[in-house]
């Protein structure tokens, strides 16, 4: 475990890689250059002996370790959510992923690129002679007295090995189920779905668009003494009190079906599996589900009836389909309006027109945005929630599964029965005045009111 500097201003380091990189590492002090070389030979390790010892003796004055708490520190108290060390014909460049954003932060040399990176998998476990093959590891710190993990992942390309730092804090991670951006029509289907004592039920959406969120919170909320509850994931992204957590190792064999089957004999109240990515993981699951267990999963499809679609293209037999799930979840992420430059505008006539198609009403709203501040980055938009789409699979939708396969007859009967779609939940955020109609169109919106998978919007 690290402590980082509390308070650490950002212009400390961060400036010296931007501005005064060639003093900081060619006119350093006589005791900064002797910790320098210290360094520098404990990156050369060799082959055989353990990256502990390096952690503790890596001099916490020199240059490079400054450098690399600060980037850190800079990155987690501005809540951003990935840090992209990318290589580059010159050096390094550094990127921050804020709000689902990227955003240029600073630029190295290749010389400081090197010690940066090296630097990093040390204090990850990692080893620093193999620059070939993709690495993975993790590092944990202390930030102003709360636990921040890193999970590292690196990349070999052209110009040398790509980083990217994912952060994961707890407070972000883990909420209340009312803070998960829920109207209060969708937290109530929510809820219900929770309150089954077997069962499966989905969690869908592109990568990044908060399904570990709203897992790990579900599942915290469901914890007590009297619940036996398994997970199986990969990777672990935060270690929760009072739950089973296991991580597939593919290299052994053990992916999810398999350690699936062996969870159903630990005596399982709740399951979790990570994520369904092929037949044999639906099949076990939806099994589960059947044997008197309540079963969580994401699934990657573009809203809730495309699940049910996914599952059958999958294999999974539609009478055992029907007899297992209770309901599905859709969301994606989109960026709230700063509170502090917000005023009221009137959107453009092509906005307004995609609000009175999904709204259904010609009444127009008023409406707001973010002027840009030093508060917001001058970006307008600072936090993000979700939006969704929550359907229930009640008796008519398992008939109708049973001899339908179509997703657009799923989709019609659920929003008979009353389900707000993606698109109908985010133009009723931005009347509200959370959010602007041009955020909402990039996060989830299509032709035909089919939401899709967009960047900008994913632990």
């Amino acid at each position: 475990m690290y402590t980082l500097p509390k308070n650490t201003p950002d212009n400390t380091l961060l400036q010296a890689g931007r501005i005064n990189e060639e003093r900081q590492f060619k006119e350093v002090s006589v005791e900064h250059e002797r910790s320098r070389r210290t360094l520098g030979e404990l990156l050369i390790r060799k082959e055989g002996e353990h990256p502990e010892k390096f952690k503790k003796e890596a001099p916490e004055d020199a240059p490079v370790v400054q450098m690399v708490n600060n980037l850190l520190s800079h990155a987690a108290g501005r809540d951003a959510s990935d840090i992209h060390l990318e290589p580059t014909e010159k050096g390094l460049r550094v990127r921050l992923r804020i709000d689902g954003v990227l955003r240029d932060l600073t630029t190295y040399s290749r010389e400081v690129m090197l010690l940066i990176i090296s630097r990093l998998k040390i204090m990850a476990g990692m080893d620093i002679a193999e620059k070939r093959r993709p690495q993975d590891g993790n590092i944990q710190f202390m930030l102003d007295k709360k636990h921040v993990n890193v999970r590292i992942s690196t990349l070999p390309t052209i110009n040398g090995e790509k980083m990217v730092l994912r952060l994961l804090s707890p407070d972000k991670i883990i909420m209340p189920i009312e803070k998960l951006g829920f109207n209060m029509e969708n937290q109530k289907r929510y809820l219900k779905f929770l309150a089954n004592a077997f069962g499966m039920v989905l969690i869908c959406g592109p990568t990044g668009c908060g399904k570990s969120t709203t897992l790990y919170s579900t599942l915290q909320y469901l914890n007590s003494p009297s619940q036996n509850i398994v997970t199986v994931e990969d990777p672990v992204e935060y270690r929760l009190d009072g739950i089973n957590q296991v991580q597939v190792n593919n290299k052994t064999g053990f992916g999810f079906a398999s350690a699936l089957r062996t969870i159903l004999r630990q005596d399982p109240n709740i399951i979790m599996v990570g994520e369904i990515r092929d037949s044999e993981t639906a099949e076990v699951a939806t099994r589960a589900a059947l044997t008197g267990h309540l079963v969580f999963s994401t699934l990657h499809t573009n809203d809730a009836p495309s699940a049910v679609t996914r599952l059958l293209d999958m294999g999974v037999k539609n009478y055992l389909l029907t007899s297992s799930l209770v309901g599905i979840v859709a969301q994606r992420l989109f960026r709230l309006i700063c509170d502090k430059c917000k005023e009221e505008y009137l959107p453009p006539e092509e906005e307004l027109a995609f609000y009175r198609e999904v709204s259904g009403n010609s009444k127009i709203p008023s409406f707001s945005r973010g002027r840009g501040c030093e508060e917001c980055g001058f970006s307008g938009f600072k936090g993000r929630t979700a939006i969704h789409e929550v359907m229930t699979v009640d008796g008519e939708m398992r008939r109708l599964i049973m001899k339908s396969r179509n997703t657009e007859e799923i989709r019609r009967y659920a929003v008979s029965q009353g389900m707000q779609t993606i698109l109908e939940d985010g133009v009723q955020r931005a009347a509200e005045g959370v959010t602007t109609l041009k955020e909402v169109m990039q996060a989830a919106y299509v032709t035909g009111d089919r939401p899709f998978a967009c960047q900008g919007t994913t632990p």
